[in-house]
Order: C-alpha cells, then structure tokens, then sequence
C-alpha cells in the first residue's frame, strides 16, 4: 500500500525547488555590465574586428560611420567642427585646422587606411607622435597624403604622396590614384624598421634614427626640435592641413618586437 505523504517529507523538496527557481530567475535577469558587442565582432572588444584570414585583433578607429578612439589634438573630444563624417567617409573641413589623434600610443603597429584627395588636397598619417603644446610634427614622422598633381608639394619627391615627408621620397614605381578615386596606406613600424605601402606597393623603408636617417634628420627642418623622432612609442595622428581631404576605413593592430 502506498504510503500517504505528510506536509513534512515534501518540505525539502519545495526548499530546493525553490532555491533552483531562484537560481535560474537570476541568470535569466543577469546582463553583461560595459557595451554591447556589434554584430560580426561578438567575441572581440568594443573598437577591436579579428580579420577572418589571419585571425588577429585589429583596433578599428573609423568603421565607416563611427570613429573609435580618436579626438582632437590636445584635447578631450572629437572636434565636430573640423571633421565630419559624410557617405562612409571622415573628411575634413576646410578651415580650421584640428588634427587627430588616438587615445591610445603604439610602439610597433601596423596601421591600415584609405584615403582619397580633392584638387590641391594635403593632409598626412603621423605616428610615435608626442602629444604636447607642440604641434604634431614637430615629434612624429609623416606618412605624406596629396594630390601631387594639384599641390605645390608634390613637384618635390620628399614631399610627394607616401613619402617620408621632408625625409625620404617614394619608390620609382608609385602607382597614385587619381583625384577623387581611393587610394590605400599602410604603415609598418616593427623592431625599429618602418614600411611605407601605397596602393600595395612597398614606397619607402628605413630603420628609425639609424645614423643614415640621423643625418636626414639633421640636413632637415626637423633639427630645430628636439623630440622629433626620439619615441619609441607614441600616438598616431591624422593631420588636417586645411585643404579638404577623406579617409576611409582605417585600423591599427599591436605588434610584437
């Protein structure tokens, strides 16, 4: 004969019943504290993309609509009033000259961007750069942006579009999209060896403050500041020279020594 159940033998059960639903009411109402991922980068942090091939984090400072770690030079935010992102686009404009810069500093990196001139467009990619009341320049080197065919600058090689400016001119062999058309950078800084890259073509490369590159620096306008090229870390800078210019995507990745 089945033995009839008391209030007492079904107490426990109800206790641990009780502390299950409690336990699972509080997961079901548990929520992540810091931003939400975007889609596509669920396992990487806010600001950062995996590239499917290589599977390495990239930091992603302008994803086509929003800019990620970059503000104005000297200071806190970013500067709306000197650049504006338009059509998938971060562009100048034209006027009031803010750079920007990253919250962040990169010894060895490689960093990757488009870009694209208007006619007479300047504008320049800057790295190990020393934030200060110093302008940009005068502590990081610069990757050179323009329209060769339309600014002064570029009837100089050393001063041309992917030089080292005032430094080094680019290969031979530099391929410049025209005006208005895209064109792809990439910067490569790693164990004290730099790369230029344009449009896939390898422009220029030196090894940083080499006696060779110490005695460009001193037949330069760059002898008269001390701190020009003296990091070995430092932040990334996109200049605004005042002329209108735009940027495409642009990312940065660690790398090591």
């Amino acid at each position: 004969m089945q033995r009839r159940r008391h209030r007492s033998d079904r107490l426990p059960f109800l206790l641990v019943s009780g502390a299950v639903l409690a336990v699972l009411v509080s997961v079901a109402a548990y929520r992540p504290s810091g931003p939400t991922p975007s889609p596509g980068a669920a396992s990487s942090p806010a600001g950062t993309a995996t590239d499917p091939v290589t599977g390495t984090d990239w930091h992603v400072l302008f994803d086509g609509e929003t800019t990620i770690g970059l503000r104005g030079y000297g200071q806190v935010t970013f500067p709306d009033a000197s650049w504006q992102v338009r059509e998938g686009l971060l562009r100048t404009v034209p006027g009031r000259a803010v750079d920007l810069v990253t919250d962040d500093t990169y010894g060895d990196f490689e960093l990757e961007f488009t870009w694209r001139a208007t006619p007479g467009g300047n504008s320049g990619v800057l790295y190990r750069v020393v934030e200060s009341a110093e302008l940009s320049w005068t502590s990081g080197p610069e990757y050179q942006i323009l329209d060769d065919i339309g600014h002064a600058d570029g009837a100089d090689p050393r001063t041309s579009a992917g030089a080292l400016y005032g430094l080094l001119e680019p290969a031979d062999d530099k391929v410049l999209a025209p005006v208005g058309d895209d064109n792809s950078g990439r910067i490569v800084v790693r164990g004290g060896h730099v790369e230029h890259w344009l449009n896939d073509r390898l422009l220029v490369e030196y090894d940083w403050r080499s006696p060779a590159m110490l005695a460009r620096i001193a037949e330069s306008k760059f002898r008269d500041h001390p701190a020009f090229m003296t990091a070995d870390n430092g932040h990334i800078v996109i200049q605004h020279h005042g002329e209108e210019v735009a940027y495409g995507r642009i990312r940065v990745r660690v790398l090591d020594p």
